[in-house]
């Protein structure tokens, strides 16, 4: 790929505006700033503990997003917006959808359906997904990682199959005389971005993927050794490294000054976010994950199940120095320093998610804008 490029990251929550209006108001804003791209997640519900997302905590953004596990459906949320799209240029994308809670056929048709109707501006990202929308619906958890891995062959399969019966053996996903007859936008499928984080994940990447977009890398070091793995992967099944695009989805938390930034990154639903985070990294920073040493982090985080009094408590262990590994944060100069950082450790792409709004009162939250698109035309000369 051609120089650095950004793409805005969005949750999608039913809210007291029409269904389609805070997501036409932010691919809006991508397209003013120059993003290549407009992501939306697919959630059933929060990462965050419901018990804390009251106006005490959420402040105003309560008052706008009253439940905030009501979460929108991606793929319908994006035809809408891709019918809305006139100037056609931002690629849409979901970030990321789940391996096994879709069939991976019924995945392979929204993909390409969204491709189709935007002329060949759709991203299917995937992952394993989290226990939190897995689990809880009688969807079955056990080995995601081997679920994933054979959810992407079999997308592949169907898209490469030209329309034949393909059968297929698989423990998960068995094909027999499956027929997959949507037609690619002129002759290419939508890129698969996967959010992949250990190593059987990163192989994974490399063998299948068009770009690596992980969620949970702190440090620029850990990214570059990361980014090597799945190259080396890609070189193994004899493809070409560096045609898989360098990506990491970070929130970004910016102000005018220091103080107002380190604010921020206190508030007690910012801080929340923090239960998203491997017990390794707490680790780091001298504290053990609330729930244990061994935690692996967002994949088996299940926060609508936190108590308000457990959550706070939580919140009282999340140790600052954490919080700012864990975000570009700072002024608009000192974000776009950091994420020059990790440019040079092999970054060529930012899904920029906006923890700017997360303010105590709307004033400080609409102020907070300001800066923020300060750093997303940063973004653009990087």
């Amino acid at each position: 790929m051609d120089g650095f490029r950004f793409g805005i990251n969005d949750a999608i929550m039913h809210s007291r505006f029409p269904p389609s209006l805070l997501p036409r108001v932010s691919s809006l804003v991508a397209a003013a700033t120059g993003a290549d791209s407009y992501w939306v997640g697919d959630h059933l519900n929060a990462l965050v503990p419901r018990s804390l997302a009251t106006p005490e905590y959420l402040g105003v953004g309560a008052k706008l997003v009253p439940k905030v596990d009501a979460n929108f459906e991606p793929w319908t949320m994006l035809g809408n917006l891709a019918a809305r799209n006139r100037l056609r240029r931002l690629r849409l994308g979901v970030c990321v959808t789940d391996a096994g809670r879709r069939n991976p056929a019924v995945t392979a048709q929204a993909a390409a359906t969204l491709h189709l109707l935007t002329r060949g501006r759709a991203i299917l990202g995937i992952g394993v997904g989290e226990r939190e929308g897995n689990e809880p619906y009688g969807v079955e958890w056990s080995k995601p990682v081997a679920r994933f891995e054979e959810a992407l062959a079999t997308i592949r399969t169907l898209w490469d199959s030209n329309g034949e019966l393909v059968s297929r053996e698989s423990p998960y996903f068995p094909l027999d005389n499956a027929l997959f007859d949507l037609p690619p936008y002129r002759g290419k499928w939508p890129e698969i971005w996967v959010a992949a984080h250990g190593p059987r994940m990163l192989r994974a990447t490399g063998r299948y993927a068009d770009a690596w977009v992980p969620f949970v890398v702190s440090r620029p070091t850990d990214y570059s050794r990361a980014l090597e793995a799945v190259r080396a992967a890609a070189s193994d099944a004899g493809r070409d490294p560096m045609s898989i695009t360098p990506a990491v989805v970070r929130t970004v938390v910016s102000g005018w000054s220091r103080d107002e930034v380190d604010e921020a990154l206190d508030w007690v639903i910012v801080k929340a976010s923090a239960l998203a985070i491997p017990a390794e990294a707490w680790a780091r920073h001298g504290v053990q994950h609330p729930l244990g040493a061994d935690f692996s982090g967002v994949q088996d985080l299940i926060p609508q199940t936190i108590d308000k009094q457990t959550a706070l408590s939580y919140n009282e262990k999340v140790p600052a120095s954490l919080m700012k590994e864990f975000f570009f944060n700072g002024t608009p100069n000192e974000v776009i320093d950091q994420v020059a950082e990790w440019r040079d450790h092999g970054l060529r792409y930012l899904l920029v998610i906006n923890g700017s709004l997360l303010k105590p009162s709307l004033r400080k939250g609409a102020a907070a804008s300001v800066p923020h698109v300060k750093v997303l035309r940063g973004l653009k000369k990087l």
